[in-house]
């Protein structure tokens, strides 16, 4: 048995969604994204969530409870095992009633009030798919994690104009729209396994056959790593960069990541100075700024490894 039973609540056993909210979670509890979820109209929408193997009692318990007493239409998929972030989703898209559906991070927080209602009324004009962005305007300010505040607040809280620019390259599960047949025609790889790059690689591909659009509807990620924790995930999706590579040369080489790795595949003594800039981005002593852009550079480094 690969999951158990589902577990949902009466009002999605009426419903009849033209959104699908889709929330994958391991680990940690979706509870308070839960209880941020607001819309006018409870109706239009369905909640599923999956628990990806975590084997928590206490956050199936506060999950369950929660889907006991919400209006809005809720159901649990629980794994037993973890399938790891694009089967997850995968599944979640197999349960979905939606015409659209909207990729959720656990550990994201809407930033407005009317966050559901923009996503609904993006649906209603039949948008293929839609990135709505991200913020840190709810996170913690704990200082613990001002090198992840660092490095977001360069790349990846940047508005929908700029994201635009490049709109394959920002495109990211952690606040997405998607209409059912585009899902259908391209779903997310399952052979990308740990950290990275699957969601980019899902909007390469439909990047070529449909349009990818970008809008100021944020949410906060509220879940910032601490360095050590950062480095660990930049380690596992080397495997990931090099499969985008194998699958989208030409769309890959534009990326700056890439272009940092071939000019430091040539440099000598390489494994020592990653050790270096490692070393550098989890030095507490050294300015937040230069220990993010320490941690750019050991990215690229690891990455030179697959150029």
């Amino acid at each position: 048995m690969t999951e158990a039973l589902p577990f949902h609540n009466r009002a999605f056993e009426t419903a009849t969604p033209r959104l699908s909210v889709l929330i994958p979670f391991y680990n940690e509890s979706p509870l308070a994204l839960l209880q941020a979820l607001r819309t006018r109209d409870p109706h239009e929408i369905e909640v599923i969530l999956i628990d990806d193997g975590s084997n928590r009692p206490d956050i199936t318990a506060e999950v369950r409870a929660f889907i006991a007493a919400s209006p809005l239409a809720c159901e649990l998929i629980t794994l037993i095992q973890n399938q790891g972030r694009s089967r997850g989703r995968n599944r979640l898209t197999e349960a979905a009633r939606g015409a659209h559906f909207l990729f959720l991070d656990s550990d994201m927080l809407p930033d407005t009030p009317g966050f559901l209602d923009t996503w609904l009324a993006t649906a209603r004009r039949d948008a293929a798919v839609v990135f709505g962005g991200f913020s840190l305007d709810q996170a913690p300010a704990d200082p613990a994690f001002d090198v992840h505040r660092a490095l977001a607040g360069h790349s990846d809280c940047l508005n929908a104009a700029e994201r635009s620019l490049m709109p394959e390259k920002y495109v990211f599960t952690s606040n997405l729209l998607i209409r059912r047949d585009v899902f259908a025609a391209e779903g997310l790889d399952p052979e990308f396994t740990g950290w990275g790059w699957e969601d980019v690689e899902w909007a390469m591909r439909v990047a070529a056959r449909f349009s990818v659009e970008h809008i100021d509807n944020t949410a906060t990620h509220m879940g910032l790593d601490r360095p050590e924790a950062l480095a660990r995930k930049y380690e596992q999706s080397v495997g990931n960069f090099a499969r985008v590579i194998r699958k989208h040369p030409q769309v890959v080489s534009q990326y700056a990541s890439y272009k940092a790795a071939k000019v430091l595949k040539f440099v000598p003594l390489l494994s020592v100075a990653r050790a270096v800039l490692k070393s550098a981005a989890l030095n507490a002593a050294l300015p937040a700024r230069l220990r993010a852009g320490a941690l750019r550079i050991y990215r690229a480094a690891l990455y030179a490894q697959v150029v």
